[in-house]
């Protein structure tokens, strides 16, 4: 049932705060939420009563916050996304640490189950196939380290290759089709 309901980004990022909170503490209070997530205590009222209402939380005003099963199994999902969204971004794509943990908490709410495990293959691929040798250069863009006699690199990027992408022009009404 867990994996059926659907819940805005927000309410699955209260529910992904009052995870941290208790796996760090121990316990959830509402003032804890309002630390994590940086919201008004009104807002954090509003949204336990919401979670309460479809069951994922224990709630009642000035008691520990806890979650149900259901609750759990959600944020525990939400937070899986994260760590894999934030270590693709941060281990394949390279970007620095803050800003992929912000890009992960952004594209978690959005990123399907096919494609998360997609992403998973990959970054499991990348670290670990001996044969890898791609890093990303800050300066230069995306390359590879490896070197051919004769060219003296293998070709990518900063060595020489042209990436062209073809995308549709944009400007250009899209042409119908059958007529």
């Amino acid at each position: 049932m867990a994996e059926m309901m659907q819940l805005s980004a927000s309410l699955e990022d209260y529910l992904e705060a009052i995870y941290h909170t208790v796996e760090a503490k121990g316990a959830a209070r509402a003032k804890d939420i309002v630390m994590r997530l940086g919201v008004h205590n009104s807002s954090v009222t509003q949204a336990l009563k919401s979670l309460a209402e479809k069951e994922l939380v224990n709630y009642a005003p000035y008691d520990t916050i806890t979650l149900t099963a259901s609750g759990e199994a959600i944020a525990k999902d939400v937070v899986k996304r994260h760590v894999v969204l934030r270590k693709f971004l941060g281990t394949v794509l390279g970007l620095p640490p803050k800003e992929a943990d912000e890009g992960a908490c952004r594209m978690e709410h959005s990123v399907s189950a096919p494609i998360l495990d997609r992403i998973v293959a990959f970054v499991e691929y990348f670290e670990n196939c001996p044969a890898n040798d791609i890093r990303w250069e800050p300066s230069a863009g995306y390359f590879c380290g490896k070197k051919h006699d004769h060219e003296g690199t293998c070709g990518r990027d900063s060595c020489g290759h042209d990436l062209e992408l073809h995308l549709p022009d944009l400007k250009k009404p899209a042409a119908r089709e059958g007529g």
